[in-house]
């Protein structure tokens, strides 16, 4: 059985590491022979060093299935952005200070100090200037974009995307304001060749449209001559709705969105609870 892993929500605690409940049972899985992969939107390098840290070795599926990547590190799929295509939109955005946008390449994530500004005053307001509904969204985001360990600050992102060396694999736009995120979301979607999909409401995160989860799990899939009913998939969020759309057996976390637990096999508790952990032993014992 291959058996592929979300990062954040999923695999990661509220600390953003991997629990020993949830390292231990992956190794276990291992021992059976089942082979464990990361499918997440985290760049190689970020979701190699969390696996790393844990003392663990997996294939990883990383930003959205744009790059895969064997446990030996060798990159087995690589499918980047056009960036003459993309660029008109990433200058619109330079221009709006409530669009919090990353670019990330295969082994960087690049932001703008002004835009990494922007995020550090959301980070400061209060509770009561802060939606209810968007309070604990707001932090989780803010959370994981401080614990990325691969984001370089550049005064202008024009100077990265200028480099002809430097492949733009995935854009994430963030915002509390929706109507900008949706016009980010309508600008982007005019591009041909792009997949638009999100991780939370507020985001949107732009990739090749061939370079998604499910593609990046299927082919690892094939690469092991696993068939998809062998495959079996868990996670949180709508960019994990590829591979639920061609695993076998689908789990959602107890923290998960709507959708993903509407079309899950299983629901195991949440990523604070070692979920993934819970989510294992139902996988192995139900046969």
């Amino acid at each position: 059985m291959l058996i592929a892993l979300d990062m954040d929500g999923t695999l990661l605690n509220e600390e953003g590491e991997i629990s020993k409940e949830n390292k231990e049972a992956i190794l276990h899985a291992q021992s059976l022979g089942h082979i464990v992969i990361i499918a997440t939107g985290r760049s190689y390098m970020d979701a190699e060093r969390q696996l790393r840290l844990a003392d663990l070795e997996c294939p990883v599926v990383s930003l959205n299935g744009a790059v895969v990547t064997l446990s030996d590190r060798s990159v087995a799929a690589s499918t980047p952005l056009n960036k003459q295509d993309i660029i008109p939109a990433l200058c619109w955005m330079n221009e709006i200070p409530e669009l919090y946008y990353e670019v990330y390449t295969e082994d960087n994530v690049y932001v703008e100090l002004d835009k990494r500004v922007q995020l550090e005053k959301l980070a400061s307001l209060k509770e009561d200037e802060v939606p209810e509904e968007l309070g604990w969204l707001l932090q989780a985001m803010i959370d994981q974009q401080f614990q990325q360990a691969a984001v370089t600050y550049v005064e202008n992102m024009e100077e990265i995307w200028s480099k002809e060396e430097n492949l733009i694999y995935k854009t994430l736009v963030f915002s509390l304001n929706r109507e900008l995120l949706k016009e980010a979301s309508t600008r982007f979607a005019a591009i041909p060749g792009l997949i638009i999909t999100a991780s939370h409401v507020n985001n949107v995160e732009i990739n090749h449209t061939d370079a998604n989860k499910g593609a990046g799990v299927s082919l690892l899939a094939a690469r092991y001559g696993i068939p998809a009913a062998q495959v079996a998939v868990m996670g949180d969020s709508y960019n994990d709705l590829p591979m639920f759309e061609m695993a076998g057996y689908k789990i959602a976390m107890e923290n998960a969105a709507p959708v993903l637990k509407q079309t899950a096999d299983f629901i195991t508790s949440s990523n604070t609870e070692n979920g993934v952990a819970a989510g294992l032993r139902h996988l192995l014992n139900k046969g």
